[in-house]
């Protein structure tokens, strides 16, 4: 098939490194969102997401007219249907940017066209959301016009290098549907490209992330283990992983990003009866905020009129993301608690979270506090000369809620450190 005019519904955090990358291999695209703010940022040439390298290939997209920026899909080859699907209050999929996003397309869907989902949706999303609002056009999936579905499976933070060197999975409603999936996709795809059916397709991308997520959930619970009987889960973790057959991840304040944290409730909705450990390690991870402030309330005591700085917002180190993040939760519950809060997010200084303060530094984060709270392992925080901080701060107890420095120099410093599911090293 002939792709010279792609359209890509949704510019976030994968719609726009995918129509740049599109753009950058010659191919025409038109980017659609119906965020104003995202038009007018984009339209004047400004990136309004942060992912390294993203902003240089955005930026000659644009100027070398390859990536147009519109608010309505327009005819083209293929449409990409990149947008959020959050869950509700119920945890439950909200699929209503999906069925927007597919409402669209209606109106300049044509014979020949390729329809793309990349939104991770529950199992039959494709079949029995998508297929039926396309098919108000008149066209046919399968005889007039093809559908799959496509996950993607990045990392933020090195989104465009996974965007092209990671296996792609497509799945389509039949072979010509996944054929043509197969032949857009390698116009940048180097790594492998694995033919499916749709449903199988959206089974893969949910079962990735909830078996991350059910690895986590075990990692918590043996910080909690540790806290009880009175263990650093850090050095047993290091000990266990060298069985040849064990890897357990590095326990934390809990799970989020739109991925791992979100996925696994589509399973859950889809089948709840038979979903029983989905379900718990999904608790697990959704109360280990919980478990952060009762730890720290175990070391500092009532927390109520104590200034904590509170640093890291994102949900995983090095990325601006704080969709779902724990770190947010956290700060949430240290509000509720009555303690004086000021955040300090090094990719996103400006965000604020209810109750709290954003500081636009470290130095003003730390400056007055009592207690500090290290939520995301960001590298600046781990390169923190302690020497130096102790100058900034009158805080002395340091709490590190994901193994992000050294014990013995803080300690050398003159702070109480502690970390997170360790009381075997607690200071007394």
């Amino acid at each position: 098939m002939n792709f010279s005019h792609i359209c890509v519904i949704g510019l976030g955090y994968i719609g726009l490194p995918t129509a740049s990358t599109f753009a950058h291999k010659g191919v025409r695209v038109t980017g659609v969102d119906n965020n104003p703010h995202v038009i007018d940022s984009l339209r004047n040439g400004h990136v309004h997401i942060y992912e390294p390298g993203l902003r240089e290939v955005v930026e000659d997209a644009l100027t070398t007219g390859q990536l147009r920026i519109e608010t309505k899909p327009v005819e083209a080859d293929a449409f990409i249907i990149a947008v959020p699907t959050p869950f509700c209050g119920d945890k439950k999929a909200d699929l209503s940017f999906v069925r927007s996003a597919a409402e669209s397309i209606v109106p300049v869907l044509r014979r020949g066209n390729l329809v793309v989902l990349e939104s991770t949706s529950p199992p039959l999303t494709t079949k029995q959301v998508v297929q039926p609002i396309l098919e108000t056009s008149g066209l046919k999936a399968g005889k007039d016009f093809l559908l799959a579905y496509s996950p993607e499976r990045v990392l933020p933070g090195q989104i465009l290098k996974e965007l092209v060197e990671n296996a792609r999975v497509i799945g389509g409603i039949d072979d010509a549907s996944a054929l043509a999936g197969k032949a857009l996709y390698s116009l940048f795809v180097k790594g492998e490209i694995i033919l499916t059916d749709a449903t199988t397709s959206e089974m893969v991308k949910l079962m990735e992330n909830t078996y991350r997520d059910v690895n986590i959930a075990i990692a918590n619970e043996f910080s909690r283990l540790a806290a009880r009987f009175e263990v650093d889960v850090w050095e047993a973790v290091e000990i266990a992983n060298r069985h040849p057959r064990v890897k357990i991840l590095s326990p934390g304040p809990g799970v989020g990003g739109h991925c791992i944290s979100v996925d696994p409730w589509f399973l859950v909705e889809a089948a709840p009866d038979i979903t029983p450990l989905i379900h718990t390690a999904r608790d697990v991870n959704d109360h280990q905020p919980a478990f952060v402030i009762e730890s720290l309330k175990q070391l500092a005591g009532d927390l109520k009129g104590k200034k904590t700085a509170a640093l890291g917002l994102a949900y995983k180190p090095d990325v601006d993301d704080v969709r779902e993040s724990p770190a947010v939760e956290v700060v949430h519950a240290l509000v509720s608690e009555g303690s004086q809060v000021t955040t300090y997010e090094p990719f996103r200084a400006d965000y604020l979270v209810k109750g709290a303060e954003a500081a636009g530094s470290f130095e003003a984060a730390i400056k007055e506090a009592d207690i500090i709270l290290l939520l995301v392992g960001h590298s600046c925080f781990k390169q923190l000369d302690p020497r130096e901080v102790a100058g900034q701060t009158r805080a002395s107890l340091v709490f590190d809620t994901v193994n992000c420095v050294s014990r013995d120099a803080w300690s050398a410093a003159g702070f109480r450190l502690e970390k997170l599911g360790d009381r075997k090293n607690l200071v007394k």
